[in-house]
């Protein structure tokens, strides 16, 4: 073979060979991996459904998933939290106690005496309340009533069971003026009375005293009413707003007694008009 064949074949092998390692090479090129990138945040991104499913096992929902910092607790929960349900119970119910003297609009039939008061009910509001109320009324009886029966004295006892709403005007200010009112049932007993001995006897010794006995008497059942007003002043609180407050009232009580003319108890015949009317000033404390 020539010189000039042989160096024509030569060359044509090595045309074949860099021809066949370019096309290995960009083969190579479009099969391998396509590298990650790491963003800003610190987390790589690939396209490798492999590493893919491993972050959704470790995190199925996603960043979602993951535990969020506790949102601060408003200021308002705080300081309710620091009444407490022993607060709030104790807020919806009230009580009082009360108690004075009481004068009548007709001597003719009943003079002055005292009285006193308890009651509870329920605080709907800081305004409104609505009360239960006991009452006993203990007065005196005018000397020409008692003469009438032959008797040296007497008195006459009124109680009642009432319900009565308190409207405060002021509810806010710790210096309130209130209005109250109501009825029920009262029920009034009228006795006389006259002095006899009777036996006593302590750990050391027995005696004689003289005390007023009953002699006579009647009594009634019937409905009443009650209106009145008064002033209350607030005593201080933890939170400006105590449920104790001193108050002082007055009231214009009417029973609705019936006419009486009896002979009570074989004593002289006794004449009373209908209706009892008394005005009970009062001074105490509610809760």
């Amino acid at each position: 073979m020539s010189l000039t064949k042989w160096m024509s074949l030569v060359r044509r092998a090595s045309l074949l060979g860099s021809t066949a390692l370019l096309a290995a090479g960009l083969a190579s090129a479009q099969s391998s991996p396509t590298p990650s990138r790491t963003s800003s945040a610190g987390f790589s991104s690939s396209n490798d459904p492999t590493q893919v499913q491993m972050a959704e096992s470790v995190a199925p929902a996603g960043l979602a998933a993951l535990p969020s910092a506790p949102e601060p607790a408003a200021s308002g929960a705080s300081q309710d939290s620091g009444r407490g349900w022993k607060h709030e119970v104790a807020s919806k119910y009230a009580l009082e106690f009360g108690g004075g003297f009481d004068a009548p609009t007709d001597k003719n039939y009943i003079t002055w005496g005292g009285q006193f008061t308890v009651g509870g009910g329920v605080n709907f509001s800081k305004r409104f309340a609505l009360l239960a109320e006991y009452q006993l009324i203990d007065d005196k009886l005018p000397g020409a009533l008692i003469a009438e029966t032959g008797a040296s004295g007497g008195h006459a006892h009124i109680w009642s069971l009432t319900l009565d709403p308190v409207v405060s005007l002021f509810p806010k200010s710790s210096n309130d003026i209130y209005v109250t009112g109501g009825g029920g049932f009262y029920r009034k007993v009228t006795s006389f009375t006259d002095p006899e001995e009777e036996e006593y006897c302590s750990y050391y010794y027995c005696g004689i005293a003289t005390v007023n006995t009953v002699v006579g008497h009647f009594s009634s059942n019937q409905g009443g009413f009650n209106i009145g007003g008064g002033y209350q002043h607030r005593l201080g609180g933890m939170y400006q707003d105590s449920k104790t407050k001193l108050f002082a009232e007055v009231r214009y009580v009417d029973v609705l007694t019936p006419a009486v003319t009896t002979q009570p108890n074989g004593l002289g015949t006794t004449t009373v008009a209908a209706g009892t009317k008394v005005i009970p000033i009062s001074v105490g404390v509610r809760f």
